[in-house]
């Protein structure tokens, strides 16, 4: 057990390195460095996938197993060696030489997205989204025993998860979210507010003081600008956030910049004495994405924290919000508009956004469709449940990055993450019944502590179903979702929407 947890740390640090040159990548590397990046992260990869598919990793997680004996079942040992055996077994499958391949084009395939998304130009992005479709059909074909071949891709983001299981649950969905969206169609909230012109140092300032009241602590974080906001968890004491700032939209710095947190303070909750080990990281994005979407919408879209939010709001606007109203900003912030930009999108049109990407990837991967058919796929989507006419790719098919970096399989994670969310909400209302006074004063400690207790401490120690019975007693359901939506719309637009 001390010479696999020996080697499990040499595996974990490399994955940090890596982590951290793809921060690096997406944050202050000159534009020049690109090929080296690239180079370099395919080299990494391909040493740290050697360092965990090698006979004796496989040797040590054997005889690791042979020693745990009567240990508890849930415990730190036992479950650390079978994460090592899952990460081990899947890994296995995959060639070396691939996995080089794929580190190398996802580096490749971000920078040049970075480029042609600026120059809104699709067709110099082309190739390098059909090369990480090639790759990742290549990837799938080295897994037997799957119905689909999206699966695989899919488990790397949702452990266990399957393709049916998310065309159920986006099937439920898109059934409630439709007639939803239609009935709220045409009753216009003044969402003015929103658009105001907002110095870009006033919403630093702001981004500054929200992050602050979330935990954000000088000496565990960073917070840069990037093209397309993400989090990045070099270790418990080490967490990097971007956002990004537009003048004319608040909310995509404020917003942003609380999503990301939610993943920070989740990788910062992680119990120090995992670190090293595989269960010192988050098992799943989409519990990863409850988090983040938890912070954005249900603790900074809430009308409680509104109320904290609108003074400083005004404060950092330099006059431009001045006699900002809690309500009105509560209005604004959750009104349903058919809108182009997903992480711009709204709580009831969001989960739209993404089963739109969810269908598409799929028929990418399964050949059904052609990257040149892309663009008039999305923009058809988009018309059909959005109403929404795309006037560039760099608004559309080209507005996200992760195709680019190569991750297929990603995007359910979102709604899927919203999900988990309202569910674990009913659980953390029922057991901080002062919660809206305090975020109404900003106080989001005891919130920030009962997701640590409960959820960050544990990092991989448990897959999503156990976690989510464990704290809620129930399986995953749209129910709690639609339930918190109806609600907050009903306050929102002053119907009886239940």
């Amino acid at each position: 057990m001390k010479r696999l947890q020996a080697r499990l740390g040499e595996i974990s640090d490399l994955e940090q390195v890596l982590s951290l040159l793809h921060w690096d990548q997406n944050t202050m590397m000159p534009a020049g460095g690109g090929r080296a990046r690239a180079a370099q992260l395919a080299t990494l990869a391909r040493v740290r996938h050697e360092r965990l598919t090698a006979a004796e990793t496989g040797e040590l997680i054997a005889a690791a197993e042979a020693e745990l004996g009567e240990l508890a079942e849930d415990g730190v040992e036992r479950r650390t060696v079978a994460e090592a055996r899952r990460l081990y077994d899947k890994e296995a499958r995959i060639p070396a030489e691939l996995a080089e391949q794929m580190a190398r084009a996802a580096s490749e395939g971000y920078q040049l997205w970075v480029g042609a998304r600026a120059e809104n130009d699709f067709r110099a992005y082309a190739p390098a989204l059909e090369r990480n479709i090639e790759l990742a059909r290549e990837y799938a074909g080295c897994f037997d025993g799957y119905a689909d071949p999206y699966d695989v891709l899919l488990d790397d983001y949702a452990p266990g998860m399957t393709s049916v299981q998310v065309g159920a649950l986006f099937a439920d969905l898109r059934g409630e979210l439709v007639p939803l969206i239609d009935t709220l169609a045409g009753r216009e909230l003044d969402t003015a507010v929103l658009s105001a012109r907002y110095p870009e140092a006033g919403q630093r300032a702001l981004v500054a003081k929200v992050l602050s009241w979330q935990g954000f602590e000088g000496r565990a974080w960073r917070l840069d600008d990037t093209v397309h906001p993400f989090a990045t968890g070099i270790s418990v004491a080490d967490v990097r956030l971007t956002t990004r700032y537009e003048p004319d939209y608040f909310p995509t710095a404020l917003y942003g910049a609380m999503h990301e947190c939610g993943h920070g303070l989740y990788h910062a909750g992680i119990a120090p004495g995992l670190e090293r080990t595989p269960l010192g990281a988050i098992r799943s994005y989409a519990f990863n994405e409850s988090q983040s979407r938890l912070w954005e919408n249900l603790v900074g879209r809430s009308l409680s924290f509104c109320r904290a939010l609108a003074p400083e709001l005004e404060r950092c606007s330099q006059g431009s919000l001045a006699g900002l109203d809690p309500m009105a900003l509560f209005r604004a912030v959750n009104a349903v508009r058919r809108s182009l930009i997903r992480i711009e999108a709204d709580e009831t049109t969001y989960g739209l956004h993404v089963i739109l990407r969810y269908e598409l990837e799929r028929l990418l991967l399964h050949g059904e469709l052609a990257v040149a058919q892309l663009p008039e796929a999305w923009n058809l989507r988009m018309r059909e449940y959005l109403g929404v006419e795309v006037p560039r790719d760099a608004d559309g098919v080209m507005q996200d990055v992760h195709w680019s970096a190569g991750s297929i399989g990603y995007f359910p994670s979102y709604a899927i993450g919203n999900l988990i969310a309202a569910q674990l909400w009913e659980r953390i209302r029922a057991d901080l019944p002062e919660l809206d006074e305090q975020l109404a004063r900003h106080e989001l400690v005891p919130l920030r502590d009962w997701l640590r207790e409960h959820i960050y401490r544990h990092g991989s120690r448990l897959s999503d179903d156990e976690l989510l019975t464990r704290i809620t007693g129930e399986p995953l359901s749209v129910a709690p979702f639609m339930r918190y939506l109806r609600a907050k719309l009903s306050d929102v637009y002053q119907l009886d929407l239940a």
